[in-house]
């Protein structure tokens, strides 16, 4: 599967925001409930901040799909 490239419109993204702008979650009630149970992980560390600041060259994973964070 290949990295899924998502363009910083600003400084920075929440995690949250991130997983339902790419289309990971559904919701972002889906969102915050992968990120609480553990299934997000942020530069290959777990990640349960749900508004975490994302920021360009961070690399994010759930379920075995990647996000490249990118300026």
């Amino acid at each position: 599967m290949n990295d899924i490239e998502f363009q910083l419109r600003g400084e920075y993204i929440e995690l949250d925001k991130l997983l339902k702008a790419t289309g990971l979650a559904q919701s972002g009630g889906q969102a915050r409930l992968m990120i609480t149970e553990g299934q997000v992980t942020v530069d290959g560390q777990p990640e349960s901040r749900k508004t975490a600041k994302m920021r360009a060259g961070q690399r994010v994973s759930v379920q075995g799909q990647h996000i490249r964070v990118v300026a």
